[in-house]
């Protein structure tokens, strides 16, 4: 692969589509309350930006 930086930018793909499968549950609850595919999103939500970042970076040198 001649710029291996950019499969950062698979990372928000497999979070929302590739495992999303696996994690759509109700049960168990997280913090108690929340479902728990709601804070797999969220996450997913907050590491994309981080994932781009770090492809830009590397892609940018």
């Amino acid at each position: 692969m001649k710029r291996p930086q950019l499969v950062w930018l698979a990372t928000p793909f497999v979070l929302f589509l590739g495992v999303l499968p696996l994690v759509n549950r109700v049960e168990p609850l997280a913090f108690g309350r929340v479902p728990f595919l709601l804070v797999w999103c969220v996450g997913a939500t907050l590491v994309t930006p981080l994932a781009v970042w770090l492809a830009w970076r590397g892609d940018h040198r």
